[in-house]
């Protein structure tokens, strides 16, 4: 399958370099410290079509497909991981579940506000005791009249405190997958709170949250899907999410490649620059390879998409391989910097931070390998 880049995806990927790196790079430390980033961040992605950038144009989308999609958030990521998030939950998994699952009505009200920001979306799947086994969930929604009420807790959401609309999933009827329906709770319902998570490892100026839903009560027309689908609905999303992560992580190794580079090249040591080392080159060589050998499998992903072809384990073999390559790089720029690379005076302690989640959200990497392991040997592990 042909994914050379046209012109179109090369300015695309330009202009949200360009963006990321006036508007985001300068920032990332100082946010990464405070554990919060300037709220404004919102509006200026907004204004670049970021947060809508896959999604159609008839509601408030930029149209763009999902290759171009990819390059924006490995620019994104490359600058700092934390805003990639937002982009990804919001539009990733929320914008594009809602525009595959959704009816017009909850298209027409949801899909624009999430385009402009006014109504930032999270995913409410993973739970304070659920995390892998997601068919699992203890959340709850009881049929109430032509209503549902929605009761439980969700954990580690992000945008959690920053969002309008939740994807929410409970369970509806009896146990596994069979049992779960999702739902589109207003984040300004009455019993709904959102609770900031502090003190993380890495992502740190993300917002972070646990959800409570005290007896919510939305409609049926929130439903979103069938009930009983919304185990489907939820793996549908993290399909898609799944790319947009790997992208991520992409540009998370390509700081390291960029950074390590760099600092080499001005680090002297024995009277020579230490790019001119052998095992440095090597280290600097193993990341490139790796984080190029990433990108195309990120790519194949979303050129599948754009055909309208399946790509469930083609998501899976890209965000395991790139999730994992972006710690595997962190940890060798880290080397290539020495001691410097143990202080936030440079960035390659935050990208380690920000990579290490990426193999456990989203599917841990052993996960990954099980869903790949089920396709080639058609053995299920998971029963």
């Amino acid at each position: 399958m042909d994914i050379t880049l046209s012109p179109e995806q090369e300015m695309v990927r330009k202009t949200a370099r360009q963006f990321a790196d006036r508007e985001l790079a300068p920032f990332a430390r100082e946010w990464d410290r405070a554990e919060r980033m300037d709220p404004g961040v919102i509006p200026k992605l907004a204004q670049m079509g970021f947060l809508g950038a896959p999604l159609p144009e008839s509601h408030g989308g930029g149209g763009l497909d999902n290759v171009s999609y990819c390059l924006i958030i490995e620019e994104i990521g490359r600058a700092d991981s934390s805003v990639r998030g937002i982009i990804s939950v919001n539009t990733g998994l929320v914008g594009k579940t809602i525009n595959k699952w959704g009816t017009d009505e909850q298209k027409q009200r949801w899909l624009p506000r999430i385009c402009s920001g006014e109504a930032l979306g999270c995913f409410c799947l993973t739970e304070p005791g659920t995390g892998s086994d997601a068919a699992d969930l203890e959340t709850k929604a009881v049929r109430d009249g032509d209503d549902w009420i929605v009761s439980g807790s969700k954990m580690f959401i992000t945008n959690g405190t920053w969002a309008g609309v939740a994807l929410v999933f409970a369970r509806t009827g009896g146990e596994g997958p069979k049992g779960v329906t999702a739902f589109l709770v207003p984040t300004d319902s009455e019993g709904f709170t959102a609770t900031e998570v502090k003190g993380k490892l890495g992502l740190r100026a993300a917002d972070t949250a646990e959800i409570n839903l005290q007896e919510v009560r939305v409609p049926d027309a929130a439903r979103l899907g069938d009930e009983g689908d919304g185990f489907k609905v939820a793996m549908s999303a993290l399909d898609s999410g799944r790319m947009s992560l790997a992208a991520g992580c992409v540009g998370i190794a390509q700081a390291c490649v960029d950074a390590a580079v760099r600092y080499s090249q001005e680090r002297r040591q024995f009277d020579r620059p230490i790019a001119r080392f052998q095992l440095v080159q090597e280290l600097i060589a193993d990341m490139a390879v790796e984080t190029d050998a990433a990108r195309l499998l990120t790519w194949r992903v979303a050129a599948l998409a754009d055909h309208g072809k399946p790509h469930r384990l083609e998501s899976s073999y890209a965000k395991y391989y790139a999730s994992e390559v972006a710690v595997r790089a962190a940890n060798a720029a880290i080397q290539v910097h020495g001691g410097y690379g143990y202080v936030d005076e440079y960035p390659v302690g935050k990208f380690l931070r920000d990579a290490r989640v990426t193999t456990l959200y989203e599917g841990t990497s052993q996960i990954q390998k099980l869903i790949i392991g089920r396709a080639l040997t058609g053995e299920n592990a998971f029963t």
